[in-house]
Order: structure tokens, then C-alpha cells, then sequence
């Protein structure tokens, strides 16, 4: 395998699967299976999940609660889909731990690097829930700290789409598809990837991002073995 230890960073609304709110449970033991794969060959497997198939705190700050407020209403959001992951995966036999940014004693861990890093080594997966821990930082930010903190080699960020485009590729079918692509020239195109902090976070410390289609089966499995799937941004 091309990656020993991941980041997999999952958006919110990949777990709506065919609701227009909350948490698909098929496509959740879906993902799971995925995740197990992984597991089952020795790869390190840490996560960060969105929460905006449940609550987006940028949404509610537009429809006037105040933006402190909103965002930690988010990141409540995002340890209620740690939890649901979390109970997908040891439904299948996959021993997880979940850590979160704002203490919880009663359901999860307080994230600490090196208990996270020990977690690990040991075969555990790590979810990692309520993002930074702190208001106007989005979970992609989260994503790419942690990484860094526990020292992935690469962040994959599954979405419904198979890569980085020159153009949104659901409106314009003609839009060309990068396989391969720096930090540098995407900033130039104006791609967007991850919010600003997140991408210059990652682009600061060379640590790679891979942007794949999460919905396809097998996808993840290739992508840590190193086969050409989606798009690799890197230094």
C-alpha cells in the first residue's frame, strides 16, 4: 500500500444518501465496509465527518443566530454523525474510538495527540468529532490539523464527484478533470478544494489531498493502494 496512516475527511451530506435530511443507514454500513476493508490490511484510519446533513452553522448564521452560537449547533452536528459511524463500524467488528474538540466525557474522549496517535498503533480507527473545537473554522480545517497532528501521509477527501474539474462537471459536462495537480496551480485557477485555512494549512506543511468519488465501491481501497482515482493535489 501507497499510505500506511489517513485522514479521510467525509462531508456531512455524504451520509444523506437518498434522504434530503439526517443519516442514511445503508449508506452509512456502506461506508463502513469500506472503512473495514482498509482495516482489515493494516492501514492507520483516522476521520473527521461534516455535519451539514443535520445542521450547517454558516446556514443558520445567515438566518440570523448568532454566528458563536451557530457554529458550535454545527459541531454538535458532526459528533452525532461520529457516534452513528462509530456504531457502524464496531456493528462490523471494526474497534473505533471516537475523540471530540469540546469535552463530552459521558460519550467520547477529549482528543488528545498522542492517546489519538496510541489508538492508532494499536488498530483502532480514530473519528474525530466537533471539528477544531472553536467557531469560523469549518471541519476541512479540522480535517487538515489533525492530519498534521498525528502525521497522516495523505488527507482523502471523498465526495460524490471523481476529482478536481476546471468547471463544476454537474453543469458542464464538457468540464476537463485534473489527475494530478499542485497547490500552486490551483490557486491560480481558483479551484476550490477546501476553504482558504484548510488548503493553505495543508499546502504549508507538503501534505498531500486526494479528492475521489467516495460512492464508488472499492474507490477507497484504490486510492490508498496508489491507483490513479481522482485527483492529487500536492506541493
Amino acid at each position: 500500500m501507497k499510505y500506511k496512516r489517513i485522514l479521510l475527511k467525509l462531508s456531512g451530506e455524504a451520509l444523506l444518501g437518498k434522504n434530503s435530511y439526517g443519516i442514511d443507514n445503508e449508506r452509512l454500513l456502506d461506508y463502513a465496509k469500506e472503512i473495514k476493508e482498509l482495516h482489515s490490511i493494516g492501514i492507520e484510519i483516522a476521520i473527521v465527518i461534516g455535519g451539514g446533513n443535520i445542521y450547517r452553522g454558516l446556514s443558520g448564521a445567515q438566518n440570523g443566530i448568532d454566528r458563536v452560537q451557530a457554529d458550535y449547533m454545527g459541531m454538535l452536528a458532526t459528533v452525532i454523525n461520529g457516534l452513528a459511524l462509530q456504531n457502524a463500524l464496531e456493528s462490523i467488528n471494526t474497534p473505533t474510538r471516537l475523540q471530540t474538540a469540546i469535552k463530552m466525557e459521558s460519550i467520547a474522549e477529549p482528543f488528545i495527540k498522542r492517546r489519538a496517535t496510541r489508538h492508532l498503533e494499536k488498530g483502532r480507527v480514530v473519528i474525530f468529532g466537533s471539528g477544531t473545537g472553536n467557531p469560523y473554522f469549518t471541519t476541512d480545517s479540522a480535517a487538515v490539523l489533525r492530519a498534521i497532528e498525528i502525521n497522516a501521509d495523505v488527507i482523502l477527501k471523498g465526495t460524490r464527484v471523481d476529482g478536481i474539474y476546471n468547471e463544476d462537471p454537474e453543469k458542464n459536462k464538457k468540464a476537463i478533470k485534473f489527475d494530478d495537480i499542485s497547490f500552486e496551480e490551483t490557486i491560480k485557477k481558483g479551484l476550490k478544494i477546501m476553504d482558504t485555512t484548510a488548503f493553505t494549512l495543508s499546502k504549508e506543511n507538503k501534505l498531500p489531498i486526494i479528492v475521489f468519488d467516495i460512492n464508488i465501491k472499492g474507490n477507497l481501497t484504490k486510492v490508498v493502494s496508489g491507483e490513479k482515482v481522482g485527483t492529487r493535489v500536492f506541493s
